[in-house]
């Protein structure tokens, strides 16, 4: 994979080009920032994407706690490790802006990735068809993660109801009993399908699980025609990714700015 080409097409595509996460949601330009204001408190809103400099960075930051400041708004800057310049995390963190847990973006070339499904003994797939499933993955998403699923729940029920196209998501079932949910985003125009989730409750964490669902959204994004999966790992998730063909392009951080 040349590494520097698909970052740069990373960059254009999902970042600069980027497309709203969530039907209620709008992508605004704005100078040199791309930003997506969402609807309402339980859409996500933040930077995407932007193009500083040492003398246009500060004012840029400014402008955007100004501009979600007067929407009473929560934000996230989704800072990349190679964007300009060098110093925008020491900027964002003298204004205000609270850094969480850095992740490693992941890619890997669709072809080269098996979509051999093959689930551990007692465990079956189940697409995600309607709000009932949708509701079972966010329950998962917050045994996992020990976090509460409430906006993941929100922009789920509104993608399923707005804009089903964009996203695919399947279950891990053990008899009736699901223990592990897993998505996929699907861009319209991009080459990139974005993995998200899999997160898998204690008891039945490695036996192949995340592994399965990673080649079960393979095969559906081959068959759609995507040329890459694209996934913002954990410490967690990144070796297991790394054995199953996906190389590290950049690292992702969330700066949080809590008006």
């Amino acid at each position: 994979m040349d590494h520097a080409a698909v970052l740069a097409l990373f960059d254009r595509q999902m970042r600069r080009d980027a497309q709203a996460d969530d039907p209620a949601a709008r992508i605004e330009r704005t100078g040199d920032v791309v930003r997506q204001v969402g609807a309402g408190n339980d859409d996500w809103n933040g930077v995407v994407w932007s193009d500083l400099d040492g003398t246009t960075a500060d004012e840029a930051i400014a402008a955007q706690v100004r501009h979600f400041g007067a929407l009473g708004r929560e934000f996230e800057w989704k800072l990349y490790g190679h964007d300009r310049p060098g110093d925008l995390a020491g900027r964002l963190l003298a204004a205000g802006f609270s850094p969480e847990a850095e992740e490693t973006v992941m890619v890997a070339p669709i072809d080269d990735l098996s979509t051999v499904v093959e689930p551990p003994e007692g465990v079956r797939l189940r697409p995600v068809t309607g709000p009932s499933g949708v509701d079972l993955a966010a329950d998962v998403h917050e045994q996992a993660f020990g976090t509460s699923a409430d906006r993941l729940r929100h922009r789920l029920h509104s993608q399923l109801a707005g804009r089903p196209e964009t996203f695919s998501m399947v279950l891990a079932m053990a008899g009736d009993l699901p223990v592990s949910a897993a998505r996929m985003e699907l861009l319209p125009g991009t080459d990139f399908a974005g993995l998200w989730g899999g997160g898998t409750v204690a008891a039945w964490r490695g036996r192949g699980i995340y592994r399965a669902l990673v080649a079960h959204r393979a095969a559906i994004a081959a068959e759609l025609g995507y040329r890459y999966l694209q996934v913002d790992a954990s410490d967690q998730s990144r070796p297991i990714l790394r054995n199953l063909g996906f190389s590290a392009l950049t690292t992702t951080t969330p700066y949080v700015y809590r008006p």
